[in-house]
């Protein structure tokens, strides 16, 4: 049939037939009203997430901290790949220059937040932007670092998890005079460029030292070649003991730090249970993953709508004593039954 005829047909009475023209018409509807129904099936927006962790990708720890938020991220409905992206940059955190760097990269990629790891990756992100919100995970004093105006009310666009019991700091010196009866002095090992929040560790610190009759010795060290010889000069005098301080750089080198400590057979008490994992002699401080798992919490809640301003800065909740009998041993010590009966965890 040509399309004349067809043009020309009119539908007989009780027929199905239709005009070309009609046809035309019904069918310019029906190509309209398919792309409505293409948006009606369109996945929400992607979130984009940028984490910025002041750890090397390949650290132990620092993989099970990460996996801690991408856990605590996907129970609460927020999976990569659907409905998020993250954008992580890892530093080692004696790397200033390029941890700036990637806060710089981060904040560039325009995220709707940015997840960061501890006080120096939070003020490198900070000196980048003062919109995009920002979570911290572990921040020691994040008032005195200027992070927040204060714990109940942020004020900015940063909030996150405090990694600080201000108790800690006596009770490191107190488990160090149980354990180690002997020790009359008691260094704080720290590193300053990943630690500006320093005194607010030595303060308590030497508060300590005071109601136990110790000495309390500050004890800095810039970079990995300085532990060797910064603890072996602590072990030179008699009746030494060491703390370290809970920031990155202690992490990063917890290995070198704990064998360092064996080695030249000094007692030392440790933030996290992993370094008594890696053959320290004893820890006590907060379970780092669980605020990891907590930051995720808040992160869900900002990019439902709230404001980092209004969301206050969290205590940690869980804190734990982890005692390594065998590193005991090959020290000396005996550990007191009332010190075995507080641990959350022995290794033999």
């Amino acid at each position: 049939m040509c399309y004349r005829e067809c043009e020309n047909y009119e539908p007989q009475p009780g027929g199905v037939g239709m005009r070309r023209r009609d046809f035309i018409t019904l069918l310019s509807g029906t190509v309209v009203a398919w792309p409505r129904a293409a948006r009606a099936k369109e996945p929400a927006a992607v979130q984009r997430i940028g984490v910025l962790m002041a750890y090397p990708e390949d650290d132990s720890e620092a993989q099970a901290q990460f996996g801690a938020f991408r856990d605590g991220l996907q129970k609460l409905g927020w999976m990569e790949g659907r409905n998020i992206r993250i954008d992580t940059r890892w530093v080692t955190p004696d790397n200033v220059e390029l941890m700036r760097r990637f806060a710089k990269e981060l904040v560039a990629l325009q995220p709707d937040l940015i997840l960061s790891h501890n006080t120096p990756t939070t003020a490198a992100l900070l000196q980048q932007t003062r919109t995009i919100p920002i979570v911290f995970a572990l921040v020691s004093d994040p008032v005195g670092s200027g992070f927040v105006a204060s714990i109940p009310q942020p004020g900015g666009n940063v909030t996150g998890f405090d990694v600080s019991e201000r108790t800690q700091a006596g009770k490191w010196v107190e488990l160090l005079k149980e354990i180690a009866p002997g020790v009359a002095r008691i260094a704080m090992l720290f590193n300053p460029a990943s630690a500006p929040h320093a005194e607010s560790w030595l303060k308590p610190f030497r508060a300590a030292a005071v109601k136990f009759a110790v000495e309390a010795i500050s004890a800095p060290v810039h970079d990995e070649s300085e532990l060797d010889s910064v603890i072996a000069a602590q072990a030179r005098e008699p009746n030494s003991g060491l703390v370290a301080m809970p920031e990155s750089f202690m992490i990063a080198y917890r290995v070198e730090i704990t064998s360092l400590a064996a080695r030249y057979h000094l007692p030392a008490v440790y933030p996290y249970r992993f370094f008594a994992e890696v053959g320290g002699l004893l820890s006590y401080g907060v379970d780092e993953n669980d605020n990891f798992r907590r930051a995720a919490a808040y992160v869900d809640r900002i990019l439902k709508g709230a404001k980092p301003s209004e969301l206050p800065v969290q205590a940690p909740v869980k804190l734990e004593l982890v005692i390594n009998l065998k590193a005991a041993r090959a020290l000396g010590l005996t550990v007191p039954p009332a010190v075995l009966a507080r641990a959350d965890e022995v290794i033999e």
